[in-house]
C-alpha cells in the first residue's frame, strides 16, 4: 500500500530574479555595478564556457548557486537566486 508523499520543490515565487549583462573574452574578471550589474568574464562565449564561468564565480562570491532562467545565448541574462536582491548586490559591491 502506497502512502501519500509530498515532494517539495523550490518555487519561483520564493526565488529572486535578477537581470545582468555579461562581456565575455576579457583580460580579467570584474564586476561593474549599476542598474543592471555587468560581469566581465575571461572565457569566450563558446559552448557555454562564459555561462559556466559566470555561475561558478557567482557561487563563489554569493555562497549560493544561481541559475540562468533566460539569455543562455545572449549578453543579457535573467538569473534566479535564493538570495534577496539587496543581499545579492551587497555581496557583489564588496569585491
Amino acid at each position: 500500500m502506497l502512502q501519500d508523499s509530498h515532494i517539495i520543490f523550490p518555487s519561483f515565487s520564493t526565488m529572486t530574479q535578477i537581470h545582468v549583462k555579461v562581456e565575455p573574452d576579457c583580460s580579467e574578471f570584474k564586476v561593474e555595478m549599476g542598474y543592471m550589474p555587468k560581469f566581465y568574464l575571461e572565457n569566450k562565449a563558446e559552448n557555454g564556457r562564459a555561462n559556466v564561468e559566470l555561475l561558478n564565480r557567482l557561487e563563489s562570491i554569493l555562497g549560493d548557486r544561481p541559475g540562468i532562467i533566460s539569455g543562455h545565448k545572449s549578453r543579457r541574462k535573467k538569473l534566479k537566486t535564493s538570495l534577496d536582491e539587496d543581499t545579492f548586490r551587497r555581496k557583489l559591491e564588496g569585491l
